[in-house]
């Protein structure tokens, strides 16, 4: 059994480090890099990764395309900003040992846990823990989806699971944050416009005032201090943006006479 570990990157040099030297079990690291400015490549390369360039093609497009890139059929997916746990690290290694010599043939993927650390601590409410997710799989028998944003792997076949933490190393900011909440938003929304779905009035109004309740108190954001607080602010901000960023592109929305002659000619029918 051998195993590649895959990582796609742009301007990653304050965090590739930490994520390379914590997939100490894997047999290949595989870089792929959609143009960075920084040291990011040099960095990866003089850590022992195979980086490979390659234009940006979306979230799951750039994933599967350096689950092509690797030498093995085994992938082990992480991002940048993530890293294995020890406790991981070594339940990996414990597999990859027990199927030594075949593959494993009951399970096509596995999902691990993944612990977020923001604004310097370790969140484990609000909905962002244990925030499972599939990471190790079987690349004929498992893809990425989703090209805007939440891309997560599907897995033809049932999934096993690894009981050690995934680090997850996010914000160091609001500002951080901001930034990030700023082209997330942007790609929600330009999913929305080009499934041409309409905004109702009720998810600018009511959705993140409904978020930030379900954030902070049903999933005991609260237990998580200030920063809790801040994560609660800003699901609800998200939300906010990301709709109305939609509402915006798509503009108003035909009445009347208007609306009727614009769908007869398209052919359908003005309900």
């Amino acid at each position: 059994m051998r195993l590649s570990a895959t990582i796609v990157t742009l301007n990653e040099e304050r965090n590739i480090a930490r994520a390379i030297e914590s997939l100490r079990c894997v047999d290949e690291i595989v870089v792929v890099d959609s143009g960075s400015t920084d040291r990011t490549r040099e960095i990866a390369a003089r850590l022992g990764a195979r980086v490979v360039e390659e234009p940006w093609r979306g979230y799951a497009g750039q994933k599967n395309f350096a689950a092509a890139c690797a030498a093995h059929d085994w992938i082990l997916s992480i991002d940048a900003d993530e890293a294995l746990s020890e406790h991981l690290e070594a339940e990996i290694a414990h597999w990859k040992a027990a199927f030594r010599e075949a593959p494993d043939p009951e399970f096509a993927g596995y999902s691990m846990p993944r612990l977020t650390q923001y604004l310097g601590r370790w969140i484990r409410h609000g909905g962002w823990y244990p925030d499972r997710k599939v990471r190790l799989y079987h690349r004929n028998r498992a893809e990425w989806m989703g090209n805007y944003v939440h891309e997560s792997v599907a897995v033809r076949g049932p999934a096993g699971q690894f009981e050690g933490k995934l680090l997850h190393f996010t914000c160091n900011s609001l500002t951080d944050h901001l930034r990030t909440l700023d082209r997330y938003t942007s790609l929600a929304a330009r999913e929305i416009v080009e499934n041409r779905a309409r905004v109702p009035f009720r998810k600018l109004a009511i959705d993140p005032f409904w978020t930030f309740f379900r954030t902070w108190i049903l999933r005991r954001g609260f237990l998580d201090g200030p920063q809790g607080l801040a994560i609660a602010w800003m699901a609800a901000l998200y939300v906010f943006l990301k709709y109305a960023k939609a509402t915006a592109a798509l503009g108003p929305e035909p009445s009347g006479a208007e609306g009727e002659r614009t769908g007869r000619r398209q052919g359908g029918r003005v309900k």
